[in-house]
């Protein structure tokens, strides 16, 4: 186990303080002395010493990165993959420099998004004001005006936004399997319109406003002796806050607070809105859903909450190891038996791809996504996703149910 070089400085501190306490009065005037000393120490430049400055860059290239024509995300100087263990024994500070490096991952994939795959970037809420907390969407052109076919991406909880599966995959892996762009690009070959929803951008955060001191009452009922005693406890409880908090945090991060964005606040809000407002809107005949993780979650609310206009509109629904629960969630009966014959989810399983996996939960079939890692069920089912929903629209065309694709390989896997 390391020790710090700030503990070694205190540790004979501390002890000597502790020693002290438990002699006589004699002591206080060491005790005095020792607190003086600690107070004249400069945490700030004492444990700077241990941690780096919290201060990275704001490009790929000042990481020292880029990204190859794989896709993949390679040092330019050695050619090595991203190590995230930059700093030995420095957790805090190497998990802040990850965190930085996503951000820049996240415009990069939004300037992809414009530049590759040709999508338009639209702010939310449509009605906004000039000062008030924005997110945005991303569409291809044709997205509100494609007669025949829409598909909707929906990604999971967490750091990602726009346009991602996964961080940790287009950091340690590549492009094609954390992001949706591929699926954009054969969408797009395809004939479907885009529309790209970005759930996880709920609220804006700006610095919190600091507090004003507020004067303490008078207490004039209150003798004199008292009222300096209270006070002087005061002072020093600060005191010593203040002292404990300069040592644990020395480069004290800014207070943020969270401005929530109008009527977009939670992944399930963002859903039923761009519903509203955009995909209820357009004149696609059919619409199709890929949602991943918690966004099948947000898919089953949207379905809750519209039920008729998304039954009317929505063809078939891809879920890639989704968190929803029809119990939980409180979908009613005619909800189940429609995502029984429309849904097919994509599970992470150790079982070859399609084959058909059992669940206690009365909705949608299952059948596995030929990996058992979560991030990558989206990636690893994608050419399965792209023939059910082919299948889908075939069967609606010929005004039949859509035969599932894990129906299809089952029977195979059982001729075998």
């Amino acid at each position: 186990m390391s020790i710090s070089l700030s503990s070694l400085i205190f540790l004979p501190i501390w002890i000597s303080t502790a020693q002290i306490q438990q002699g006589g009065p004699d002591e206080k005037e060491k005790t005095t002395a020792l607190k003086d000393l600690l107070s004249r120490i400069n945490l700030d430049e004492l444990m700077r010493k241990d941690e780096p400055p919290l201060d990275f860059p704001d490009t790929l290239e000042g990481f020292e990165y880029a990204f190859n024509e794989k896709g993949q995300l390679r040092h330019i100087k050695t050619g090595e993959p991203f190590v995230f263990n930059y700093r030995e024994d420095l957790h805090r500070w190497n998990q802040k420099r990850y965190e930085a490096l996503g951000e820049i991952i996240t415009k990069y994939v939004y300037e992809l998004l414009e530049k590759e795959c040709h999508l338009q970037k639209v702010s939310i809420p449509v009605d906004a004001t000039e000062s008030e907390p924005k997110s945005f969407i991303f569409m291809s052109e044709d997205a509100l005006t494609n007669p025949q076919k829409l598909m909707v991406l929906i990604h999971g909880s967490g750091v990602v936004r726009a346009g991602q599966w996964a961080r940790r995959l287009i950091i340690n892996e590549d492009l094609d399997s954390g992001t949706q762009i591929p699926f954009i690009k054969r969408a797009v070959d395809e004939g479907y319109g885009v529309i790209v929803l970005n759930p996880n951008e709920n609220y804006i955060e700006v610095e919190k406003p600091k507090m004003r001191k507020q004067s303490s009452a008078d207490g004039t009922d209150e003798p004199a002796e008292k009222r300096e005693r209270k006070d002087r406890v005061s002072k020093e409880t600060k005191k010593r806050r203040d002292f404990y908090e300069k040592y644990r945090n020395p480069q004290k991060e800014k207070e943020m607070m969270q401005l929530f964005i109008r009527e977009n606040g939670s992944p399930e809000e963002h859903a039923v809105y761009v519903w509203d407002h955009f995909i209820a809107q357009s004149a696609a005949e059919s619409v199709f859903f890929v949602a991943h993780s918690y966004g099948g979650l947000a898919f089953v609310e949207l379905m809750i909450q519209r039920e008729a206009d998304v039954k009317s509109k929505v063809t078939a629904v891809a879920l890639t190891d989704s968190v929803h629960n029809v119990w939980h969630q409180e979908a009613g009966k005619t909800i189940r038996e429609w995502m029984r014959e429309n849904c097919c989810n994509w599970v992470s399983s150790s079982e070859p791809l399609d084959t058909s996996v059992e669940s206690m939960l009365p909705d949608c079939p299952r059948v596995s996504a030929g990996t058992d890692r979560h991030e990558l069920t989206s990636w690893k089912s994608f050419p399965s996703i792209f023939k059910f929903f082919a299948e889908a629209s075939q069967a609606k065309s010929s005004s039949q149910k859509p035969t599932l694709t894990r129906r299809s390989h089952r029977i195979k896997h059982e001729e075998l």
